[in-house]
């Protein structure tokens, strides 16, 4: 079942703020490696606050080039949306001030929460199950536990998806938690049925054309086949799969 918006507005509204506003930069958000701005977005009688990432203030990495973190951004919006998880917050893919860039609603939050914290707190549980096979299938390569928020809704929410959807398996989480365990059968459920839209080239895999390349589409695939046949959370393996620092 599809989780609430975070705010009044429509889910729709939200977006058409997002993708049709003007968007007034107020500075650099801190701790960023790459180009992270502040903003407000005003359309219509429709005011928010979004985080702007531009794509030309990027910086590429070895293994992820520059110019697509912004695009992977938009990917894992439209997974969680696909999904019903509504785990990543509102995203659009547009110009900007400075040229194109993710533009993803801001959430007002708990400045001192994060996955860590909300694990010991209690009563998020459901939703760190589904973030846990989000990132599987998603091949999230940096889940670090200050990528969670708290938000003032109450509920968790997932940021800073530029490094998902490498074809090669990158999964580097803190989130090990259920190792070996079943997914739970409505989880189950909702990953068996978008393994049924992805066979389908539904508009989920339209959309994702242009944003990730073929090869990482059929990876994609692999994994969530792989995910859905086996019905549990993998084990970490060898390798470096925890991110530095964790939080």
């Amino acid at each position: 079942m599809e989780d609430s918006a975070p705010t009044a507005l429509s889910l729709a509204s939200i977006l058409a703020l997002l993708a049709k506003g003007d968007m007034e930069i107020q500075g650099m958000l801190p701790w960023s490696s790459n180009y992270t701005l502040l903003a407000v977005v005003r359309y219509e009688d429709m005011q928010g606050l979004a985080v702007y990432k531009p794509q030309r203030g990027e910086r590429p990495l070895w293994d992820f080039p520059g110019g697509t973190l912004c695009r992977r951004e938009m990917a894992a919006y439209l997974l969680s949306a696909d999904l019903g998880w509504m785990l990543v917050p509102p995203t659009v893919l547009r110009d900007g001030p400075y040229g194109i860039g993710s533009v993803q609603l801001y959430v007002d939050c708990d400045q001192e929460a994060h996955l860590f914290t909300m694990q010991r707190e209690g009563g998020f549980e459901h939703q760190i199950q589904r973030l846990a096979a989000f990132d599987i299938i998603a091949n999230n390569a940096d889940r670090k536990s200050g990528h969670c928020l708290r938000g003032s809704d109450g509920r968790l929410w997932s940021i800073d998806h530029g490094i998902c959807f490498h074809a090669e398996p990158k999964l580097r989480t803190v989130l090990w938690d259920y190792a070996g365990e079943p997914l739970p059968d409505d989880i189950l459920a909702d990953l068996q049925a978008l393994r049924e839209r992805t066979q389908q080239e539904g508009p989920f895999v339209k959309a994702l054309t242009g944003l990730i390349d073929d090869a990482e589409i059929r990876a994609f695939r692999r994994r969530l086949d792989r995910l859905v046949a086996r019905g549990v959370y993998p084990d970490p393996g060898g390798g470096r799969n925890i991110p530095w620092p964790p939080v």
